[in-house]
């Protein structure tokens, strides 16, 4: 009887090297920001971000499409004790009373960079009564950051291109932000960025709708409605 050697049964074949897996570097961590500690003085003394918006207050919407986009969402307000605080704190989000709020937007940008996480990269500014923004806008703004070698300032803009809001700033600039003071909120910042600022367009004119009088708000939320019920 013939016996023949057991052979592996890699003999007479390579043995297939692992091919080395690249890692992957983690996507920047970006905080959305929504300003909310201002007075409107246009309203006649309502507050507008508390008006109803599909059966919710304005400011609840915004924050929780923001809240939706999984990313750490923080707000400025007035103060703890502020209705807009009250309305806010059973949601997933950080506070950010803004005692000198009387200053402008530059106190509310203060404060809110100053609480943002320790390990945050970038942070994203909404303004809180811009009613048109959503959910696909602040993903999208997000996104081109993130996709970004050179983390550049990121603003959204009209769909034919006008520069509006969210802006989003990355780290480098936030001690610049917290040198801010007065009323004319972030301009300068993205006025001395220049050309290195990538624009990213959004639906319609989602950048740019913010209703600062009773007017514009009851002529916004006529077209609004009819919108969302079109006649059968």
């Amino acid at each position: 009887m013939m016996k023949f050697n057991k052979r592996s049964k890699t003999d007479g074949a390579e043995t297939p090297r692992r091919r080395p897996v690249a890692r992957q570097e983690p996507a920047p961590r970006v905080a959305i920001l929504i300003l909310a500690a201002g007075f409107g003085r246009r309203m006649n003394g309502a507050d507008k971000l508390m008006k109803l918006v599909d059966d919710m207050p304005l400011l609840r919407r915004t924050a929780l499409r923001a809240i939706l986009s999984g990313h750490d969402v923080l707000v400025t307000v007035p103060g703890p004790d502020h209705p807009r605080a009250t309305l806010l704190a059973p949601m997933a989000l950080t506070l950010v009373p803004v005692p000198d709020n009387a200053e402008g937007m530059a106190a509310s940008l203060r404060r809110g960079v100053a609480a943002l996480p320790e390990a945050c990269d970038a942070v994203m500014v909404v303004p809180a009564d811009m009613p048109e923004l959503t959910l696909a806008d602040f993903a999208r703004v997000i996104r081109v950051f993130q996709t970004d070698p050179d983390r550049r300032l990121t603003r959204g803009a009209s769909a034919d291109g006008r520069p509006g809001h969210p802006v989003l700033f990355p780290r480098r600039l936030f001690g610049v932000l917290q040198g801010l003071t007065g009323d004319q909120g972030a301009r300068q910042i993205v006025e001395a960025e220049g050309d290195a600022v990538t624009i990213v367009a959004l639906e319609g004119e989602h950048a740019l709708v913010d209703l600062d009088t009773p007017e514009a708000w009851d002529a916004w939320l006529r077209a609004y409605e009819a919108a969302q019920n079109p006649p059968q």
